[in-house]
């Protein structure tokens, strides 16, 4: 026991104090935010998506689909370019607003986070035309080949300009953090055009804004401007750190990792979900688009994490709940099991963690951290050797297993079976342990009792 406590105190010390003030600073604060936004959005373009691959995973449909909603489909998919196809416009604004307002909250400035959402936007788009030198001069690049589709500066792709899309994120994002730093600064300074009172509100917000705006537009053509000189852009510049950390998260060894600290976190009382996905949502948000838009086969994507692995919640606890509600024989799981069972199955599993307790608990500890594990690894190399479907569609985190499964692969039923199989797999890896518990719970109630 003593050792267990070492463990757990050295988790304290080595794991939960760095990972918190990560999570605490505000750009990670703020790209949370903005993954968060996201969500509903692509959870909407989804469900379009899935309606118009349906026939593919049940070929029965096709016929039907054909003659009804078929002759329909550019007009319903427009929920789906308007979402997953620009992806990246949502993050930048969403990104702008949230990183303004907090500097406007914590640091006492005259920020508005409506101005910080419209600068990062206007930012972001002086970056996407593709620029050349070409005859001593700066143009843009019209390009039209069977590769490739360039139309004054502006790459289109199958939903519309392409860096709207996935792979203009990390621009995003990076164009958002100097937009708003930019305008802090110009606050700060009180480099601002400040209007008398009795002006409109919006009228005051467009006058503090204009001298910003002239700020990012000079800063962003600086850059522009040694990058074509360099012969590259920003795009291609932020490819290869971003590009890095994509796929080391990409990888079996990577995800893995990741879901190793998420249920070491867990275990010290931290909600290791909402601490380390929201950072990752750029990345599982961009591979959803590239599995359902460019037919690659990414596992790390979308709602990876609820469909397969955290079946039931973190720790995939809903095999553990299942063993207590139906095998328990203490009072104190029973009574657990009964209040935890309806919420689990939906991937509500906070009553499980804080009332078997699952923090702090070495009798837990092995299988909260093993189960996810194994989820992981054999939900990866199904989807990576093709035996399922890749993740093609959000689905909303509290959808039931194998529900999440049949959505998120566009209806592919194997996905449902192998999600079955996981949450097979992740009781038997519970039970053991789960009734050594039980037991020294028991034993505790007949000496209370006797006593």
């Amino acid at each position: 026991m003593e050792q267990e406590n070492k463990f757990f105190s050295w988790l304290e010390n080595n794991l939960m104090g760095p990972l918190s003030k990560m999570a605490q600073f505000k750009i990670v604060r703020a790209i949370m935010g903005a993954g968060v936004a996201a969500i509903p959005f692509t959870i909407v373009g989804s469900m379009f998506l899935v309606l118009n691959v349906l026939p593919t995973a049940i070929p029965a449909l096709q016929g039907i689909f054909d003659t009804s909603l078929g002759k329909i489909s550019p007009l319903y998919m427009l929920a789906n370019t308007a979402t997953m196809g620009i992806l990246a416009l949502y993050f930048n604004l969403v990104l702008g607003y949230e990183y303004t307002k907090i500097y406007a909250e914590e640091d006492d400035l005259d920020l508005n986070p409506l101005n910080g959402a419209l600068l990062s936007m206007f930012a972001f788009f002086m970056s996407i035309p593709v620029l050349v030198f070409a005859d001593s001069s700066i143009v843009r690049v019209t390009e039209i080949t069977d590769a490739s589709t360039i139309v004054n500066g502006w790459i289109m792709g199958g939903d519309g300009v392409a860096r709207l899309g996935t792979a203009g994120i990390f621009t995003g994002i990076i164009m958002a953090i100097i937009a708003v730093q930019l305008y802090r600064l110009c606050v700060a300074k009180q480099w601002v055009i400040k209007m008398p009172e009795g002006v409109p509100d919006g009228v005051t917000r467009s006058f503090t804004a204009l001298v910003p705006a002239f700020v990012i537009a000079f800063v962003v053509i600086i850059i522009n401007g040694i990058l074509v000189a360099l012969g590259t852009d920003i795009f291609t510049m932020i490819e290869v750190p971003f590009g890095f950390v994509t796929n080391i998260a990409n990888s079996w060894l990577g995800v893995v990792v990741i879901f190793f600290f998420i249920h070491l976190l867990w275990l010290v009382g931290i909600h290791g979900t909402n601490t380390i996905i929201p950072m990752l949502q750029p990345i599982l948000l961009g591979n959803l688009a590239l599995n359902a838009q460019e037919g690659q086969i990414v596992p790390f994507a979308g709602a990876f994490a609820k469909t397969f692995v955290e079946i039931g919640g973190s720790g995939a606890t809903l095999g553990a709940v299942i063993i207590i509600t139906f095998f328990a024989k203490s009072q104190q799981l029973k009574s657990l099991g009964k209040a935890a069972i309806i919420p689990s199955i939906f991937n509500i599993n906070e009553p499980v963690i804080f009332g078997l307790p699952i923090i702090y608990n070495p009798y837990l500890a092995i299988p909260f951290i093993v189960a996810p594990m194994i989820n992981v690894s054999l939900s990866y190399w199904a989807i990576k050797l093709g035996f399922i479907s890749p993740i093609i569609a959000q689905a909303p985190w509290p959808t039931p297993v194998g529900i999440s499964a049949f959505i998120g692969t566009g209806g592919d039923w194997r996905s449902v079976v192998l999600a079955l199989l996981l949450l097979g797999l992740s009781t038997v890896i519970y039970y053991p342990f789960i009734r050594a518990y039980d037991q020294k719970l028991l034993q505790q109630e007949m000496e209370i009792s006797e006593a």
